[in-house]
């Protein structure tokens, strides 16, 4: 990994470094660092999520966008302190690995703009993007629970850390709620960041869970998801993708996407510092304001009968409403 790490550093570095006038200050270019985690921008989920919303933003402000993809974990403070020593204007640390980081670097650029997507980091010039995982995962777990033809669906998640606990716990609540007697399997790719990112992983843990009976397994692994796709499709049988939609992934395979509106909430936030309305502390996304969902397209149209979706959309507005409490893994643990 560390091996890796150089090769990406000699690559990236320069570019924020090197690209012209904007990054030496002589112009008045609005410049925004994206640093990921292990899993870069090209996971076709929460990470390619991010990086859309800041594509977005770009495209919209005409503003200078860089990402670096350190490669491993003990280069995200480097890579995070090599943006804020070129004077950018915002920093995006996307994923909970680069808390600690962004917490240390934000401390010694207090006049730098630094945001953080699935983490709380309390100083004045941080926004913390947080989101309601469990009202999204409820709703899909009721497709699952409402589909399942043999009583039985799984859950691969990535790392079993409280995020992804609290969205498994959710998916089962919801399948629950249509389904009483319903059996959730449900199994995690690894302890380090690499569980992020090992496709072969999430299709052996799919595999072994369609030969326990699972005909629908809701994925929350990030790359390692995609593995999670091949197997179903293997044996077909159903998929729920997760954040991003990836529905288009293996079209008639994936039922629907648990959106995690990652896009919203970094495009948002570039949008507030280049407007300069920023404002740190905790920003939340969840059904009400449309930073969490499920998908509906031409891809899966045809998967979902009207009827499963009228009663999804009755209890996604009872959610909103109050009226329908999701129970929060959060809430067990605080």
């Amino acid at each position: 990994m560390l091996v890796r790490f150089f090769l990406v550093l000699t690559v990236c570095v320069p570019v924020i470094a090197c690209s012209g006038s904007p990054e030496t200050g002589t112009d008045k270019t609005f410049r925004v660092g994206l640093v990921f985690d292990e899993g870069g921008k090209d996971d076709m989920s929460f990470n390619a999520n991010a990086w859309r919303g800041a594509m977005r933003a770009k495209d919209e402000f005409n503003i200078s966008v860089k990402d670096v993809e350190p490669g491993d974990a003990s280069m995200i403070e480097p890579a995070i302190r090599t943006i804020a020593e070129q004077g950018f204007d915002l920093i995006v640390g996307v994923g909970f690995a680069t808390k600690n980081d962004v917490e240390k670097v934000s401390q010694e650029f207090p006049d730098i703009h630094f945001a953080i997507v699935d983490a709380e980091v309390d100083q004045p010039n941080v926004a913390s993007l947080l989101f309601e995982e469990h009202e999204g995962s409820f709703l899909v777990g009721m497709i699952a629970g409402e589909l399942t033809e043999t009583g039985t669906i799984g859950f691969v998640g990535g790392m079993k850390i409280d995020l992804i606990v609290r969205a498994y716990k959710a998916y089962v609540a919801g399948a629950q709620y249509v389904n009483p007697k319903i059996i959730v399997l449900e199994n995690y790719a690894g302890v380090t960041m690499s569980a992020w990112s090992d496709p072969n992983r999430g299709k052996e843990l799919a595999l072994a869970q369609i030969a326990q009976g699972a005909d629908i397994i809701f994925q929350a692994a990030g790359a390692t998801g995609l593995g999670v796709f091949d197997a179903v499709v293997e044996k077909n049988k159903k998929a729920i993708g997760s954040d991003a939609n990836q529905n288009h992934l293996r079209p008639g395979y994936i039922l629907t996407t648990m959106l995690k509106r990652v896009d919203v909430a970094v495009y948002q936030m570039i949008k507030e510092s280049f407007t300069e309305s920023f404002k740190p502390g905790i920003h939340l996304f969840n059904l009400s304001n449309e930073g969490m969902g499920y998908s509906l397209d031409e891809y899966n149209k045809d998967l979902i009968p009207t009827d499963v979706i009228q009663r999804v959309d009755e209890a996604k507005n009872a959610i909103i409403a109050g009226t329908l409490k999701v129970p929060d893994y959060y809430d067990t643990i605080r």
